[in-house]
Parts: structure tokens; sequence; C-alpha cells
């Protein structure tokens, strides 16, 4: 009983894991690649350079979403954790 205890944990960890690794990789991209290349874009997007679009709009509409994603992702992984753990 123990054991398998044990590897649902360790099945949840991992999957917690790799949800924050794919989203730290996506903020990492928003953050510091796409802005850093934003630059060399020279075309306006609704009236302003790409970059400071970018800057200004767009990456906190990509934060706001990643911490959607990471909330829903976590509630449902917690709802299958409580489940599963349930006696029966």
């Amino acid at each position: 009983m123990q054991e398998r205890e044990d590897a649902m944990l360790r099945r949840h960890w991992r999957r917690n894991r790799r949800l924050i690794v794919v989203l730290g990789s996506i903020w990492f991209c928003v953050t510091f690649v796409l802005l850093w290349f934003a630059r060399d874009l020279s075309f306006a997007f609704l009236g302003w350079p790409f970059s400071f679009y970018m800057a200004a709009q767009g990456c906190l509409l990509v934060y706001l979403a990643l911490v959607v994603v990471y909330a829903r992702q976590m509630n449902r992984l917690d709802a299958e954790w409580a489940s599963s753990d349930e006696p029966g």
C-alpha cells in the first residue's frame, strides 16, 4: 500500500515539475529571447513598433495566460491526486 502511495506521489511531483519547466521555458522565451530579437523587427503592430508593444502589452498578456494555465492544470492535478487518495 505504501509503495503505491509513493509511486503516486512521485508521479504527481513529476507532472508538477514538468509543468513548471514548460511554463518557465515559455516565460524565458517571452521575457528574454522574444524581446531581444524584437528590436530587429521593424514593423508596426497596432500602430506601435513591435518591440514596444511586446514590452508594454504582449508580455503581460502572456504572463497572465501562464498563471491561468498553471492554476487550471494544478487544480486538475490536485483533484486527480485527491480522488486517487480516497480509500475504496
